[in-house]
């Protein structure tokens, strides 16, 4: 792992595994699209549910695992341990572009559907442990 880039393996991965811990120890794995920004190479940004249980795991326990995955949640790469944080209405802003345009068109639907549904949307925030 580059010390300039401690993400440098998810570099061309269309998903990443979110593992996140429930209160009684569980882990649950869930692939999810996420983007990473060129100037902030630190980070990478996913974008869900307000009210997706990965939020909720979230807020109580921010340690989690990440590993390259395909749309399945089959891994592609190591577990590597970061922290999930829930953003802020700004950095969740940024979030939605970076997604929106590494998965155009396709990201651009879904949230119109979100858009019609009125539901409420979270960015998560991801940095190396």
């Amino acid at each position: 792992m580059s010390p300039n880039n401690p993400f440098e393996a998810f570099a061309g991965a269309r998903y990443i595994n979110l593992e996140t811990v429930r209160k009684n120890g569980a882990v649950v794995r869930t692939p999810v699209w996420f983007a990473a920004s060129p100037d902030e190479p630190g980070k990478l940004y996913t974008y869900t549910m307000a009210s997706a249980g990965k939020v909720k795991r979230i807020r109580n326990n921010s340690q989690v695992r990440i590993a390259p995955c395909d749309l399945r949640g089959n891994l592609r790469g190591d577990w590597i341990p970061a922290r999930a944080e829930i953003a802020s209405p700004e950095s969740a802003a940024r979030c939605s572009r970076l997604l929106n345009r590494k998965y155009f068109p396709v990201r651009l639907l879904m949230n119109f559907f979100a858009l019609i549904s009125g539901s409420k949307r979270a960015g998560i925030i991801i940095r190396p442990a």
